[in-house]
C-alpha cells in the first residue's frame, strides 16, 4: 500500500481556505435580505415596494449570490479550472466597489443608519442595515484574502516579484507608457475636481441642491480623488518600472482604483432615477465626472492587463 505524504500547507493556502470561507459565511446575511426585499417584504419605506427597486435588488441578490460561489471557489482547487474572464471581471468590480467602501464604513455607516432613522424608517430597518454592514465588511475583508491565495497559485507573476522585467519579444511596453500617461493625467484631473468639490467649491453644482452635500456625499467625492491619485501612480510606475523595487504595491493600486472608478460611476447612475436621492451636480458636470470616471477606469484596467500580458511572458516563457 502506498502511503501518500501530507503536502505542507503554507500560510497564503491557509488564508486562502479561511478567507474564502469566511466571505462566503458572511454575504450570505446580505443574499437573504437581498431576496426578502425582492419579494416585497419588510421593506423600511414604500417607495422601495417599487418595481424598479425590487429589480435592483434581485439584482444585487444575483451578484451576491455570484459572490458567494467565487468565494468558494477562490478557496478549493478546482476553482483553478475556472475561464480567467469569468473570474477576474467579478473580482475586478467587486474589489473596486468594496475595498474603498471596506475603508470608509467606519464612518458612512453609522451616517447612512442616521440619516434614514431621520428620514422616517422603521426600527427594523437599522437592524438590517446593520447585517449589510457585516456582510460587506465581512466579504471586503475575506474575499482579497482569498483571492490573493488563489492568484498566487494562479497567476503568481502577478503577485510578487521585483518591478523590473525584460522586455519579451513582441512586447507592448511603450503602448503601456502612452495609455498610462494619459490615464495618470486624466485621474490627476478628475481627483483635483473631486477635492475641490469635498472642500467645498460651488463651481457645477446646482446652488438650488446644495444641502445635498451630506457626509456620505463629501467623503465618496474625497474617496475617489484618492483612489484615482493612487492608480495614477499605480499605473505610472508599472508601465515605467521605476519608483519601486516591489512590483505588488503598485499593482494593487492600479486594480483597486479601475475597478474603482468603473464600478462606482456605474453606481451612480442610480442618481438619474427615483432609487437615489438626487446628487447636488449640474446634470452636465456629474456625467462628465461619471463618464470620465468610467473611461478612466476601463483603459487603467487595459493597460493593466497588458503589463500583466508581457510580465507573464517574460518569466514564464514556456507557458
Amino acid at each position: 500500500m502506498t502511503v501518500r505524504a501530507e503536502q505542507p500547507t503554507d500560510r497564503l493556502t491557509r488564508f486562502r481556505r479561511v478567507g474564502g470561507l469566511g466571505a462566503a459565511i458572511a454575504v450570505t446575511p446580505y443574499l437573504l435580505i437581498k431576496i426578502v426585499w425582492t419579494f416585497g417584504f419588510f421593506i423600511p419605506t414604500e417607495e422601495m415596494g417599487g418595481a424598479d427597486w425590487r429589480a435592483i435588488n434581485a439584482a444585487t441578490a444575483f451578484l451576491a449570490a455570484v459572490g458567494i460561489v467565487l468565494a468558494m471557489a477562490f478557496s478549493r482547487p478546482w476553482g483553478e479550472r475556472l475561464p480567467a474572464w469569468l473570474v477576474a471581471l467579478p473580482v475586478w468590480v467587486g474589489t473596486g466597489l468594496l475595498v474603498p467602501m471596506l475603508l470608509l464604513a467606519p464612518v458612512l455607516g453609522p451616517a447612512a443608519m442616521n440619516r434614514d432613522q431621520d428620514a422616517g424608517s422603521p426600527d427594523f430597518w437599522i437592524y438590517e442595515q446593520i447585517l449589510v454592514m457585516i456582510s460587506l465588511v465581512g466579504v471586503g475583508v475575506g474575499l482579497p484574502l482569498a483571492l490573493a491565495g488563489y492568484a498566487k497559485a494562479r497567476w503568481p507573476e502577478a503577485l510578487g516579484g521585483p518591478l523590473a522585467f525584460d522586455e519579451p519579444v513582441g512586447g507592448t511596453r511603450q503602448l503601456q507608457v502612452t495609455l498610462a500617461r494619459l490615464v495618470a493625467a486624466g485621474c490627476v484631473l478628475l481627483a483635483c475636481v473631486k477635492v475641490f468639490w469635498a472642500a467645498g467649491g460651488t463651481l457645477g453644482l446646482d446652488a438650488d441642491q446644495l444641502d445635498r452635500r451630506d457626509l456620505w456625499w463629501h467623503m465618496l467625492s474625497l474617496s475617489t480623488a484618492v483612489w484615482a491619485l493612487a492608480g495614477a501612480w499605480g499605473i505610472l510606475v508599472l508601465t515605467a518600472r521605476r519608483g519601486t523595487n516591489r512590483f505588488l504595491p503598485p499593482m494593487i493600486a492600479a486594480w483597486v482604483s479601475s475597478g474603482m472608478l468603473f464600478s462606482y460611476s456605474v453606481y451612480n447612475l442610480l442618481t438619474l432615477t427615483d432609487m437615489q436621492q438626487p446628487s447636488p451636480e449640474l446634470p452636465l458636470a456629474g456625467a462628465l465626472a461619471r463618464d470620465v470616471s468610467a473611461v478612466l477606469g476601463v483603459m487603467m484596467g487595459m493597460t493593466l492587463l497588458l503589463v500583466l500580458h508581457d510580465r507573464r511572458r517574460a518569466l514564464r516563457p514556456g507557458d
